[in-house]
């Protein structure tokens, strides 16, 4: 087996709440697996993209239950490592009236912190045309050195790295700005919400012109932005592959169940668009729909649809 993308970050267990309200007022919870890398690895796998996927839970009940699901869902263990010295990291899930989601993490020291640089060796990479990271693993060390280092010898060996900053505010103090500016410098395509971009400094108040302006200028070619139900943005400069463009794609109008997970349907479409060397306007929509048919139903990692779902969702919308 020699996939052509690798991406690399948390996996971790995701609690759903039975009903919407404050977690102190919920008395029953849903085990789900998640981890926005993990969510991409599989949705990637589901789309005809099978990935290697390097990552890190406990060597207890729950790594056991994630590792079983990875491999259920076609994901090679090569890069799937069990620590154990540590837990595998939790998250509760609070939903609110409209299917928005914040988290809860249990998180101090577990198996996903504790990524070691170099476990990927030169030889894959080489064999790699992308490579993608997100902002939770570099919330802590040695993980953030693991990552940056994966980013850096990515690119060296001729990847295109993509970057998630998925801002977790419970998971960071004030250097998240700082984080990831230095995290664009290593990067190609950055895909993010506009409260990731705000929350990593950027001003969102400005027209989505600009504020892309602003993410190349930091050196990224390549810009991917959600707006939820307003549908995704995306700009790229003379230095993609795809061409200097400019797209904006409406979105799918669905009736929400879960919402959690559709950024990472979306970049798992996005980056299977991409990889099939498709068009970015094309690439746009298709991880539009992605994302769309996720929220129908409730979990991220178990909500991810394959190429046929997605193809009828499409010709019904």
């Amino acid at each position: 087996m020699n996939p052509g993308i690798l991406v690399a970050g948390e996996t971790l267990v995701d609690f759903l709440p039975e009903r919407a309200g404050p977690l102190a007022s919920v008395e029953r919870f849903q085990r789900r697996p998640g981890g926005a890398p993990a969510n991409l690895a599989v949705g990637l796998a589901t789309l005809g993209h099978t990935p290697w996927f390097w990552t890190r839970v406990g060597a207890d009940p729950f790594g056991d239950a994630l590792a079983a699901t990875l491999d259920d869902r076609g994901v090679p263990d090569r890069f799937v490592e069990r620590d154990p010295e540590a837990k595998t990291t939790l998250a509760f899930v609070e939903h609110d009236a409209s299917a928005d989601r914040a988290f809860t993490f249990y998180r101090d020291r577990t198996a996903d912190t504790r990524l070691e640089p170099g476990t990927v060796p030169d030889d894959v990479l080489a064999s790699l045309e992308w490579v993608a990271i997100g902002g939770v693993s570099l919330a802590s060390e040695p993980a953030r050195t693991a990552t940056l280092d994966l980013a850096e010898r990515a690119r060296e060996h001729g990847a295109t790295v993509v970057f998630d900053p998925n801002a977790r505010p419970e998971l960071w103090d004030e250097d998240f700005p700082e984080v990831v500016d230095d995290t664009l410098a290593r990067v190609d395509v950055v895909k993010a919400t506009p409260d990731d971009l705000a929350a990593a400094g950027f001003d969102t108040n400005t027209d989505t012109e600009t504020l892309a302006a602003a993410i190349h200028d930091a050196s990224p070619h390549t810009l991917l932005l959600t707006r939820g139900d307003a549908g995704a943005f995306a700009s790229a400069t003379d230095v993609a592959p795809w061409g200097p463009t400019t797209v904006d794609h409406p979105g799918y109008s669905v009736d929400p169940v879960d919402t959690t997970g559709a950024g990472d349907a979306f970049t798992a479409g996005a980056l299977a668009a991409l990889a099939d060397e498709e068009a970015l306007n094309e690439a746009l929509a298709f991880a539009n729909a992605v994302a769309a048919v996720t929220t129908t139903a409730e979990g991220a990692m178990t909500a991810l649809p394959n190429r046929k779902t997605v193809q009828a969702f499409r010709e019904n919308h």
